[in-house]
């Protein structure tokens, strides 16, 4: 074992100081041309998500954010427009920059709205990969509202008894405040996993559990490699005998939201290359914020919400388990242990950081 400041290696694993993290990666995009507060921005949504547990969506995504502001794809700079707008919704066009900027606008938008009229909703089109959903419906929690975030992405998954990868991982977020107990936070994709489980599966050298995804000919496969050159991941639920057309249609509802509804791109659509070149991805996403007292005082809403949180939790427990867990309970205890212990990251993740870090003159190292 090796300690050098912020930074201790463990075996295959490196942990870091969130704040190292984070300014490391708001570096990053600085260099690439993204404003100093959109860095910022961008930066915390990727390290909320190694905080919280979701490697899938952390920092290990940043090749791909730089890879795309390089090649044109990813405008660093957002110019972001109100297309329409009423007195409790706003479409917004994201100016093609980073998913991160232009969400973290639209839900501060949709908040506002919420605290005038009781409810706000924000969509936005010409947009790109966000992060973790979670990360904007939270952001309701300190103004004593309800959450919810939505988005569509590139096609990942196959619909059911399909073999071809044409419906996105779209996933799904909603935050509720308590009173004593931790925020209620749904944060899931409408598939079996989220396609950055698959590229973790693949960086680590494992196999995948039999029921995530299927190879190119619509069989089951556990080799991420299947999946990701040419299969497709399963929709939530799996396969039909599973109900998997449950979480085909929830994916096919978020498409309606991000991108019919927007004028997004949907299905295969996103990302589809032109003449055999890559495109802008045009992304969909939608937001919600609702105000509690709208409905019911705060004070009962949140009492009530401990006591629905503590039947669940004190239910009976199934034979040789301890503990039942709800949404977000999980991630806020990783985030207050990876604040104090500092974020593991898969040492090819790390290295693969330095690489970038390298590549625009900002160092990451032991």
């Amino acid at each position: 074992m090796t300690i050098k400041e912020n930074v201790m290696v463990v075996e295959e694993t490196v942990l870091v100081s969130a704040d190292v993290l984070r300014n490391f990666v708001r570096d990053v995009f600085v260099k690439l041309g993204v404003p100093a507060d959109d860095a910022y921005i961008s930066a915390d949504v990727l390290v909320k998500a190694d905080l919280r547990g979701i490697e899938s969506h952390g920092v290990g995504r940043l090749s791909r954010y730089v890879d795309r502001i390089r090649t044109g794809l990813i405008e660093p700079v957002a110019r972001i427009s109100v297309v329409r707008e009423t007195p409790s919704s706003i479409l917004l066009d994201g100016g093609n920059g980073l998913g991160q900027v232009v969400s973290y606008q639209a839900m501060q938008r949709c908040i506002k709205k919420a605290k005038g009229a009781g409810t706000g909703w924000v969509a936005v089109r010409n947009s790109n990969h966000f992060g973790i959903a979670g990360y904007y419906a939270m952001m309701t929690l300190e103004h004593n509202m309800l959450g919810l975030c939505f988005t569509n992405s590139r096609p990942l998954a196959v619909p059911t008894y399909g073999r071809e990868s044409i419906i996105g991982t779209n996933p799904i977020s909603f935050a509720a405040p308590c009173n004593k107990e931790k925020p209620f936070v749904l944060d899931m994709a409408t598939t079996v996993v989220p396609i950055g489980k698959i590229e973790v599966a693949q960086r680590k050298s494992i196999p995948l559990p039999l029921g995530w995804a299927v190879d190119n000919t619509g069989t089951p496969t556990t080799d991420p490699n299947k999946v990701l050159k040419g299969g497709g991941i399963l929709p939530l639920g799996g396969r039909a005998e599973f109900s998997g057309y449950k979480g085909y249609g929830l994916s096919v509802m978020i498409d309606i939201l991000c991108a019919v509804l927007t004028g997004a791109n949907y299905l295969s659509l996103i990302e589809r290359p032109v003449d055999g070149k890559a495109t802008s991805s045009n992304i969909g996403h939608f937001f919600g914020a609702i105000s509690i007292d709208g409905f019911r005082n705060l004070d009962e809403f949140t009492e009530t919400m401990d006591n629905l949180i503590g039947m669940l939790k004190n239910s009976a427990k199934e034979e040789g388990e301890t503990r039942i867990f709800v949404a977000g309970e999980r991630e806020f205890e990783k985030e207050e242990e990876h604040l104090t212990s500092g974020i593991p990251l898969y040492k090819k993740t790390f290295l693969n950081l330095k690489k970038i870090g390298d590549s625009v003159g900002i160092a990451l190292s032991i």
